[in-house]
């Protein structure tokens, strides 16, 4: 239930998900003069904001638009933004891009990226399998004009080896480099943009450097891909597809510019959800599957096993978990580690994974999903007492199948209904061992050897950046 002070201040849901404001500005600073008060300021009923001056008269003042750059990385907070965001990342600028193609000689060669969650947020809105939402949504974008429509699982698989790697790496030289443990996941935009701005330099050497699925898809398309096919980075539109507003947020990142090219890797990333991508409802919904209908997405950069999709083992966030445990058993202890047994602790957003022999503890790694166990972990690793030498971190409660940018649930059905059958769609894909992809392996030796290896960690990893806290309204005492 909500609870109205004023016609701007509105105090919603108090749960982790944080739901849109209603409004969403970058406040006003107004400097204090020495030996003088602080300016007072009015809220009219309009939400217009007044400067009450000494001597009684008003001052409007501006409300500062921001940008992606500026959002503290809430899907709420996005969300309200919209209206200023949706400029430069939305179905509508996709929709330009495409009808600039149509109209010109000059075109752009436009590339789509789906990632698994949206799919299967999709197969469960429409009442279809996994694959089959793939494929009917690929026949939608080829109608549109995009010429080619590619997999985020097969990027994923390249993230799941770097983070499988890098975690091996940190484990060896952890007794020289106690900040190499415990290393934290870093897929997640919302989570990244939070210990940026909320906790900088103390918890930033924590996070692993992978770059998330989205971004090394975003690599691949602006180098390899645009090598192969004979074009500047500059000549290709690249459109991913996510589960969460907070990937608008990512793309934009400076550290993913390609300054040469004065281009994004990733110009563009729309949600699964009813404002953006739900509006393909009339293509996904109604007549029977034909050869309009039977193009997967282009093997060329898609995890395909003949006609079907696949996944990933473990979390519907990515599995990072369940693949660097895995491998780190194998790798460090020599031990086979296929079953896992989950231990749930406060919560069902709280995890637990323990690898013993001989009655001592060998790895320890955790699922922390939703702020509020994120802050609990984080006073943890503040206070030193944190267990764990791994830990899959996600923003959003029950991770990115519930991630905000995903369709919202009908009328007459539960978000927990809706979640159930969105992982069930999302499960019933055939697993893929990272290791095991035969297409993947081969790009490392054609694609990341051919660079070298300095340029390799470049195009795979990257870097975060502490952001010191200003002045704002928030930090007001109502």
């Amino acid at each position: 239930m909500a609870s109205h002070f004023s016609g701007v201040l509105q105090l919603t849901d108090l749960d982790d998900f944080i739901t849109p404001s209603q409004e969403c500005v970058k406040p006003v600073k107004v400097e204090k003069k020495q030996g003088k008060s602080v300016a007072k300021i009015q809220i009219e009923d309009d939400g217009s904001y007044f400067q009450v001056k000494q001597d009684g008269k008003l001052q409007k003042l501006e409300k500062a638009k921001i940008t992606l750059n500026d959002c503290l990385a809430c899907s709420g907070c996005i969300t309200s933004a919209e209206s200023v965001l949706i400029t430069q990342q939305s179905q509508d600028e996709l929709y330009r891009v495409l009808r600039q193609n149509k109209e010109n000689n000059s075109k752009q060669v436009v590339v789509v990226s789906v990632s698994p969650q949206s799919r299967a947020s999709l197969a469960a809105r429409f009442n279809l399998s996994s694959t089959d939402a793939g494929r009917r949504l690929t026949a939608f974008f080829k109608n549109l004009g995009v010429h080619h429509v590619f997999d985020t699982g097969f990027s994923r698989t390249f993230s799941l080896l770097e983070s499988q790697r890098e975690f091996v790496e940190r484990f060896r030289r952890s007794e020289q480099d106690k900040k190499s443990l415990p290393m934290l996941a870093s897929a997640c935009p919302g989570w990244i943009c939070y210990a940026e701005k909320t906790h900088g330099d103390f918890v930033l050497p924590y996070i692993s450097t992978t770059r998330s699925p989205q971004q090394v898809m975003g690599s691949l398309v602006k180098t390899y891909f645009a090598e192969q096919q004979g074009l500047t980075p500059q000549q290709i539109y690249h459109v991913a597809v996510m589960p969460c507003y907070d990937k608008k947020l990512e793309a934009s990142r400076p550290d993913f510019y390609i300054t040469q090219s004065d281009t994004r890797e990733v110009d563009c990333v729309i949600t699964s959800g009813v404002s953006e991508l739900e509006r393909t409802q009339s293509a996904c919904t109604g007549g029977s599957p034909d050869a309009a209908w039977s193009c997967l997405c282009d093997r060329r950069f898609s995890s395909v096993c003949g006609n079907e999709l696949m996944r990933h083992e473990g979390s519907g966030s990515g599995g990072y978990l369940h693949h660097i445990y895995t491998y780190a058993a194998k790798q460090l202890f020599g031990i086979d580690a296929k079953d896992i047994s989950y231990k749930t602790l406060k919560n069902k957003d709280f995890q637990e994974v323990t690898l013993e022999k001989d009655g001592a503890v060998l790895l320890r790694f955790a699922a922390t999903y939703g702020f509020r166990n994120i802050q609990n972990l984080v006073q943890k690793l503040k206070r030193g007492k944190s267990p764990y030498h791994f830990v899959e971190v996600m923003a959003c409660p029950s991770g990115c199948l519930n991630g905000g940018g995903q369709i919202r649930p009908l009328p007459d059905q539960s978000n927990k209904d809706l979640l159930q059958k969105v992982e069930e769609l999302y499960r019933a894909e055939r697993p893929l061992e990272p290791e095991d992809d035969e297409h993947v392996t081969g790009l490392y030796d054609t694609w990341l050897r051919s660079v070298g290896e300095d340029r390799a960690r470049e195009l795979l990893h990257t870097r975060y950046h502490a952001v010191e806290k200003a002045d704002s309204g928030l930090t007001i005492k109502w």
